[in-house]
């Protein structure tokens, strides 16, 4: 597997080195919004049946890149691959979304809960290995996991949650077996990161969905704590280059300086978050990664060239900026749009370093 990239503008802006342009990547990029993957999903059966085939998560992955100029491919996967390997019986009902058989609810449950083999999960680096192989060095391959809090939602919780009562009760009734949760997702995840790093992952992501719905004080003794430990026991080198790491707290903003000192590459920004005060509070120590509202891309093309253009002149043309939504790309975005965003953020952010060169 050949480690030379023909486009490492990605790489190099995580690590705020200077670049040419802005790079782009979407969350959710391989997704409901394309027709060409609602029929590889249709031909694949359930949902879980297409990750667990590497050939159809390849085809998936790669199907935005035909498409769009983007600068990253992202592993198609979910981020609760990971409990279900740990035995909770993951399943996905139509339009119901994620649903576990065996939530953690009891003491003997949660005191039982164990990291599985990373046999288990082999599917997904056989995935990774096949994409780089497929991407032929054309552009670096993001590798991804959930939080350990985020992940303790789903299996707290037993499925998604619009008040979060069970963790949350857990939470402040028995900190020590929440802890315990946590403590077994940090050390999954962090092998799960490093196995996906030697299966062919250039660059690494741990999406924290959840944890902005935990105060100050909760969010950093039961998500930030947990992502630092991470970052500090990942592979941080391989073959010979740096494998950059990003963290993305949806809902975060209160929290950047934290993250800055978790020792990450990149801090991953939803749309609430104001481009200038973010750069000025991480201080350059970071690559900054978003951060357009979603929904900008449900309007019309002249909106979302304007929106995009806003969002560059956000973050100015110095280098460690990768251009990203604030979150995933809804399934309803038109596809002639984020073709526009791309050109944007291409076009846009050469003419921005042009005129900063004169």
């Amino acid at each position: 597997m050949s480690n030379q990239i023909q486009n490492d503008c990605f790489l190099r802006a995580l690590l705020c080195e200077p670049t040419d342009y802005t790079p782009v990547w979407l969350m959710r990029q391989a997704g409901r919004y394309l027709p060409e993957y609602r029929a590889t999903r249709a031909h694949a059966g359930s949902f879980m049946d297409l990750c667990r085939n590497a050939a159809f998560a390849t085809e998936v992955t790669l199907q935005p890149l035909a498409r769009f100029a983007l600068d990253a491919a992202i592993l198609f996967s979910d981020i609760l691959t990971v409990p279900d390997a740990m035995g909770l019986g993951l399943s996905f009902a139509e339009g119901e979304g994620p649903r576990f058989a065996h939530p953690l609810r009891d003491e003997t449950a949660i005191r039982a809960l164990a990291v599985p083999p990373m046999e288990r999960l082999q599917y997904v680096f056989d995935a990774v290995g096949e994409i780089r192989r497929a991407l032929k060095g054309s552009v670096p391959l993001i590798g991804f996991s959930g939080s350990p809090f985020t992940l303790a939602c789903y299996m707290v919780e037993g499925a998604g949650s619009d008040d979060f009562r069970h963790i949350k009760a857990l939470m402040y009734s028995r900190p020590d077996l929440l802890h315990h949760i946590l403590q077994v997702n940090a050390q999954t995840v962090t092998s799960y990161l490093n196995t996906q790093i030697e299966s062919g992952a250039q660059a690494v992501m741990v999406f924290d969905t959840w944890g902005g719905v935990l105060s100050t004080p909760a969010y950093r003794e039961f998500s930030l704590a947990y992502m630092r430990q991470i970052v500090v026991g990942l592979k941080r080198e391989h073959d010979g280059r740096r494998v950059p790491v990003v963290l993305f707290t949806k809902g975060g903003g209160l929290w950047l300086e934290d993250l800055v000192q978790t020792g990450c590459d990149a801090v991953g920004l939803d749309w609430c978050v104001d481009p200038a005060q973010a750069r000025v509070r991480t201080g350059g120590k970071v690559a900054l990664q978003g951060n357009l509202d979603p929904g900008v891309l449900m309007g019309s093309a002249q909106h979302v060239a304007a929106e995009t253009r806003r969002v560059l002149d956000g973050f100015g043309p110095q280098p460690g900026h990768v251009f990203n939504l604030g979150h995933g790309i809804s399934q309803h975005a038109p596809h002639d749009n984020v073709r526009v965003l791309v050109e944007t953020v291409h076009a846009y952010s050469r003419e921005q370093r042009a005129a900063m060169a004169v």
